[in-house]
């Protein structure tokens, strides 16, 4: 305890936030890591060609909507793409599937609902917003860009098949590949908690808010305010709200669509999964578009 006595409260305050932020994300990045053993075990290329559309924009659709009924935090998120895409589930099914399911999934709309004091209104411009934001990565990867989006490692990727293994046994491969997911993506976690709890305290709100005077202004800071306190979608709207008053609709808005799109310990694991040139274009793409939308969210009030 004497030695965190003599630390500075800014500090400690920097430990604390870190802290809070890796107890809120844990959970999801452990059920992230299981869903994405789950995947490597059970989901074949063979099942995958099966069940998907047999066309590009169906496909793109497919992913921009099946987190609805697969909902994921986009602290897990990044797992569960990388495996999917590994299956041969492709970048343009995948991709809309990251933009959309920490956003369009039951619990955070309901979280947005409550936040914004029972509205439906801010519901359906989130919704809205996030599903323009994949569609669009969707067309860009189908066909736009036709790049291998994974980023290149030392050993090839290869696949088993589990298919002649006794059901325990495969639970027991699901289990083994979600402690090794968690441990591959756990430390780019905390690596992002880190800096993001070091930009919360060095960078005061105050500064920030100093500077947001009209609304594409307003605009960037909200988006680089969500990047900076990497918050969980869970948990966001109810920071958005408590904000709305000083920025008003079209920033909140951004800052509630940037937010589980790209923040820094999303980032940290993105530049482990994918290459720095789709990261690039993520990160561009869906940044244009979202400041567009909140543009135009703004002008319609």
């Amino acid at each position: 305890m004497a030695i965190f006595n003599s630390l500075p409260n800014s500090v400690l305050q920097c430990l604390a936030i870190f802290l809070s932020i890796i107890i809120e994300a844990l959970p999801f990045i452990l059920l992230g890591a299981i869903l994405s053993g789950f995947i490597e075990v059970y989901l074949t290329p063979d099942i995958v060609n099966k069940y998907l559309p047999k066309k590009k924009f169906p496909r793109i659709l497919f992913g921009t909507f099946i987190g609805f009924i697969f909902p994921s935090c986009e602290c897990g998120i990044i797992p569960i793409v990388n495996r999917f895409l590994e299956k041969k589930v492709p970048s343009y099914t995948a991709i809309p599937f990251l933009a959309t399911a920490p956003i369009i999934n039951p619990i955070v709309l309901f979280a947005t609902y409550s936040a914004f004091g029972n509205s439906w209104r801010f519901v359906i411009l989130r919704l809205v917003g996030a599903i323009i934001v994949a569609l669009s990565l969707g067309i860009l990867l189908g066909f736009i860009v036709n790049e291998d989006i994974i980023k290149k490692t030392a050993k090839p990727a290869h696949f088993h098949s589990y298919s002649d293994k006794k059901a325990y046994q495969k639970v027991f491969y699901a289990l083994v590949h979600a402690v090794d997911e968690l441990f591959d993506t756990g430390r780019y976690l905390v690596f992002g908690s880190l800096v993001a709890a070091c930009m919360q305290i060095y960078i005061p709100t105050r500064v920030l808010t100093s500077i947001g005077h009209n609304p594409f202004t307003a605009i960037l800071i909200m988006m680089l305010l969500a990047f900076i306190l990497s918050l969980c979608s869970e948990a966001d709207a109810f920071i958005g709200s408590s904000l709305l008053a000083s920025f008003g609709l079209a920033p909140v808005m951004a800052f509630l669509l940037i937010g589980p799109m790209v923040d820094i310990k999303n980032l940290m694991m993105m530049r482990n999964a994918f290459t720095f040139k789709f990261i690039w274009q993520f990160v561009t793409t869906s940044s244009l578009i979202i400041i567009a939308y909140c543009l135009l969210v703004g002008v319609m009030g």
